[in-house]
């Protein structure tokens, strides 16, 4: 109600009146007060507006401002009234509004959004205006309008145009029937469309693999209003299957018309990464069980994260049995403190590579020997974040290594007792003879017992030499066919008489069907020997006043068994490992010199078998030699006649010969010459070949005994000499020794009739070979 309709109804209501009375005075300031009241309030209202709310002249200037845009401006209301819009705006400027003019007269409104740069600090702002013209004529008189800021809104739309744009996820609207609405260019390209149009112009069924898929998809998000992370499949417009993560929501737009909104990832480059490292997983894990090494992982606290399943062959135990279990935990007592040291070395980086030996207790109880290599395990930014463990079962290389340090042992030992041997071989030739001397010239009993001792501690020096020579012989060359259970019944019945003063008793059982075995009849007498006096020194050693020893022969697969067990008090299981090691005896002080099994080992591998030892079930020890048969033939026959013929010898019963005996050592010359012409020998001696050639010149002589390390020619050397020499008028020669000979030289000098003995020897029975040159070599002196 404008102030003319106001008048006019005021007139019209004083007509009314007129009849029956005029305003007083009080009543018109009364209603003049309700007028201003009324216009005050209006005033308020559009002041509290949060809109710009104006009026202007036809050429600009502000009639009529609120609150709102005197904020925008940043002016009074007496700035701003009367004053030109122009003045406080830089753009748009008259000039560019003025065009607009006739279209606002003639259309009498206009709305829109205008881009306004305020004077005040320059700033570019977006209003939303609506205007309104008063026409009279053809002019415009006034504008009547209001504009909002939505410069903050703008903004906020553009950003979220250009993050929509940005977004390396596919998102697009829809509608529930399939048409596309909207998308982001992500999801244009994932689907391989050339542009947003041509993609828009498709439905969403085409896209999906199924269209079941899509069906279940819209239901579930029609029921639950957002779903997430479900996996579908679409169809490229290529025709290439991608694989994709989709997310979608229920959404209704300000019309209420219920909308789709999606979020689609690309997953296939994922899901093809994954397939490559399953098939990495199939390809590694059967790698890692066939490796021979433990592969694990330990955190930087030292506890398993991975253990492969070799564990499982190794140790007896499962990977699982292990995992989250501290390292260490299985591990010897005296090596848990260098491997904690080991790990920690990689932990602490200090070193990039560690290598450790330790033992490790099996499934079994037993305690195997690994060795560890540890490296360190690193995260995602090069830090440690553990270590990685490859460990090897070397438990049977270790034992390898101590058989052949062992071996290594025995060769360099062998070596250094052959020579100390052949030293000790002249001395004691030399006592052996003057000792049997004595006891044969002794006046009285007392003589010949003073005698017989010291050939009993010479012979037992002899012994021992013979076990040192034993063990520096190198591998047999030649060997002959033999009846192994002739050699064993013959060291049984030698020993018998000594067992039975002390009431050890034997058994002996054999089949008769066994095949021959390849060997050395001495060497394989050798080793049973000292098996019996092995076996006699253990019951005699606890103690005891009786005993049984049982001796059997067995066929086995391809070779032959020779069993021998006793009584006695057993190997304590510490000294197993150690029973044929050189010098290793349990036995008293002047006992054993430890030497014997170390030799039977030695012999009986040199004859191609082996030896072994085990606790006799109730006590005692079980001692098993294995050696392997030869195909059937004729074996040489046993020695039991032989030794029968050296024992019906005597020396009325020797021929007279005549003998040189060559020997560089005065005291051999000596013993041997008193010993053969007590024996009727007619003897001479030279100490060099040089010499001995000289008599052999001038004499003839039955025999030649001749030392086969002689200063100047040797032995061989000299054979060859008095050979081109005498031809066929020349003597037997028996060469003696104190060191081995080569096979080789051994067998050719046999060929041309010569024998070989060992010293040291008695002399007596080097008198019967120099009388008997057809006795067997098993009936000389060994």
């Amino acid at each position: 109600m404008n102030m003319t309709s106001m008048r006019a109804h005021s007139a019209d209501r004083s007509g009314d009146r007129a009849d029956s009375a005029p305003f007083s005075r009080q009543q018109f300031e009364q209603l003049v007060d309700v007028i201003s009241r009324s216009q005050q309030n209006y005033r308020e209202l559009i002041d509290n507006l949060d809109q710009a709310v104006f009026t202007l002249s036809a050429d600009g200037e502000v009639r009529v401002a609120n609150r709102c845009l005197l904020e925008i401006l940043g002016v009074t209301f007496q700035e701003l009234i009367g004053h030109r819009l122009s003045d406080f705006v830089d753009s748009p400027t008259l000039e560019e509004v003025q065009p607009s003019l006739p279209l606002l007269a003639r259309e009498g409104m206009w709305t829109g959004v205008v881009p306004v740069r305020l004077k005040r600090d320059g700033a570019l702002r977006h209003f939303n205006c609506w205007l309104h013209a008063m026409v009279e004529g053809q002019h415009i008189t006034a504008i009547f309008g209001w504009a909002r800021d939505i410069t903050g809104q703008l903004e906020s739309e553009v950003r979220f145009t250009d993050l929509f744009a940005s977004l390396r996820e596919g998102i697009f609207f829809s509608t529930p029937e399939g048409r596309i609405l909207d998308a982001n260019p992500a999801f244009v390209r994932m689907l391989g469309y050339d542009s947003k149009e041509e993609l828009l112009a498709c439905d969403v069924r085409e896209f999906h693999d199924t269209p079941s898929q899509r069906d279940g998809l819209v239901r579930d998000t029609l029921a639950k209003g957002t779903v997430h992370d479900v996996e579908i499949v679409y169809r490229r417009k290529d025709g290439r299957r991608i694989h994709c993560l989709a997310s979608a929501s229920a959404v209704r737009d300000s019309a209420g018309r219920l909308r789709f909104q999606g979020m689609v990832e690309d997953v296939t480059e994922l899901r093809e990464t994954q397939r490559k490292l399953r098939a990495e997983q199939k390809f590694v894990r059967p790698l890692m069980e066939s490796l021979p090494n433990i592969v694990a992982a330990v955190d930087r606290q030292g506890r398993f994260t991975f253990v492969s399943e070799r564990v499982r062959a190794v140790l007896g135990i499962r990977p699982q049995d292990v995992l989250g279990h501290y390292i260490g935990q299985r591990t010897y007592l005296e090596d848990q403190m260098r491997l904690a040291r080991t790990l920690q070395s990689i932990l602490s980086g200090h070193k990039r590579y560690a290598e450790i030996e330790h033992r490790l207790l099996h499934a079994d109880g037993a305690w195997h020997t690994l060795l560890s290599s540890f490296g360190p395990l690193l995260d995602d930014e090069g830090n440690i974040a553990g270590a990685v463990v490859t460990s090897r079962d070397v438990t049977d290389s270790k034992q390898l290594e101590q058989q052949l340090a062992r071996a290594e042992k025995l060769a360099a030992m062998g070596q250094m007792l052959g020579g100390a041997a052949h030293e000790l071989n002249n001395p004691l030739t030399a006592i052996l003879g003057i000792a049997d001397l004595l006891r044969e010239r002794a006046p009285d009993d007392t003589t010949r017992r003073h005698a017989d001792i010291v050939l009993q501690q010479a012979r037992r020096a002899a012994g021992i030499v013979r076990d040192l020579l034993a063990l520096s012989r190198p591998p047999l060359e030649k060997r002959t066919p033999l009846h192994i259970a002739d050699i064993v019944q013959h060291v049984v019945q030698l020993e018998r008489a000594v067992l039975g003063q002390k009431n050890i008793r034997v058994n002996f059982s054999a089949p008769r069907d066994l095949p021959p075995v390849e060997g050395d009849r001495k060497l394989l007498t050798q080793v049973f020997q000292n098996l019996l006096v092995n076996a006699e020194q253990s019951i005699s050693g606890a103690g005891r006043d009786h005993g049984l020893i049982d001796v059997s022969l067995a066929r086995q697969d391809a070779g032959v068994c020779v069993t021998v067990a006793d009584d006695g008090p057993g190997i304590a299981p510490e000294n197993l490992g150690k029973i044929f090691d050189p010098f290793f005896t349990t036995k008293r002080p002047g006992g054993g010199s430890g030497l014997g099994l170390t030799i039977c080992t030695v012999l009986v591998k040199d004859h191609g078998g082996k030896i072994q030892v085990e606790p006799t079930p109730g006590g005692g020890a079980t001692f098993r030699v294995f050696l392997p048969v030869v195909a059937q033939e004729s074996a040489e026959p046993g020695p039991a006649a032989a030794i029968a013929a050296m024992d019906e010898l005597s020396p009325d019963a020797l021929p007279r010969q005549a003998v040189l005996v060559v020997d560089d050592e005065e005291s051999i010359l000596e013993i041997v010459r008193e010993g053969l012409s007590a024996r009727g020998m007619k003897v001479a001696t030279a100490a060099d070949s040089q010499a001995a050639l000289s008599q052999l010149a001038k004499h003839a002589f039955d025999v030649v005994v001749c030392d086969f390390n002689l200063p100047g020619l040797n032995g061989e050397q000299l054979f060859d000499k008095a050979h081109a020499q005498l031809g066929k008028r020349l003597p037997r020669f028996i060469f003696m020794t104190g060191d081995l000979v080569d096979l080789e030289v051994s067998e050719r000098m046999r060929e041309h009739g010569a024998s070989v003995v060992q010293k040291p020897f008695h002399v007596s029975a080097l008198a019967a070979l120099v009388a008997g040159p057809g006795l067997p070599e098993s009936a000389q002196p060994q």
